[in-house]
């Protein structure tokens, strides 16, 4: 299976950086995971509505380059579908079973993402109702998929 993360913005935490570091090497014998960080758009002090629509537009096309024709996209979303562990990891091994080997998780930036993208989306998924910063976001992703593999396998680490 081919998994991507198409994320806005870098990660500067150290802690973040070596938690998905981690989970991306636990990852290798599962899958292919690739991570495409895009930059972010610089924002105003304090932007009008328009200004951030016109920010999530250009984030959100410098997203879509990265978007494979076929990949099954997942956006995350606060607004999204709640699933559990369980749920996330039948959706990756039902997929795979359909022959939908890529996988593309977008993740956007700090005021999410753009209508286009998100029209473009196959599913949306929210990992809460509470607010995390899209750095924090990645790291519970690549945590999710990797237990998600862990979980089709009957492998112990989700017990």
């Amino acid at each position: 299976m081919n998994i991507k993360i198409v994320a806005v913005g870098r990660i500067k935490e150290k802690y973040l950086s070596l938690g998905i570091a981690e989970f991306v090497k636990r990852l290798t014998p599962y899958c292919r995971l690739s991570i495409i960080e895009v930059d972010e758009e610089r924002m105003p002090e304090n932007p009008s509505d328009a200004e951030k629509t016109k920010v999530l537009i250009k984030e959100g096309e410098r997203m879509m380059k990265h978007m494979k024709d076929g990949t099954h996209l997942i956006v995350l979303d606060v607004i999204g579908k709640l699933a559990s562990s369980e749920e996330l990891a039948e959706k990756m091994s039902s997929l795979g079973l359909r022959g939908k080997s890529d996988i593309t998780f977008a993740i956007g930036g700090a005021f999410g993402l753009s209508p286009e993208l998100i029209k473009a989306a196959d599913e949306r998924l929210s990992f809460s109702k509470m607010t995390f910063t899209h750095q924090m976001i990645r790291l519970l992703l690549v945590e999710q998929v990797y237990r998600g593999f862990k979980i089709n396998r009957g492998e112990p680490y989700h017990l």
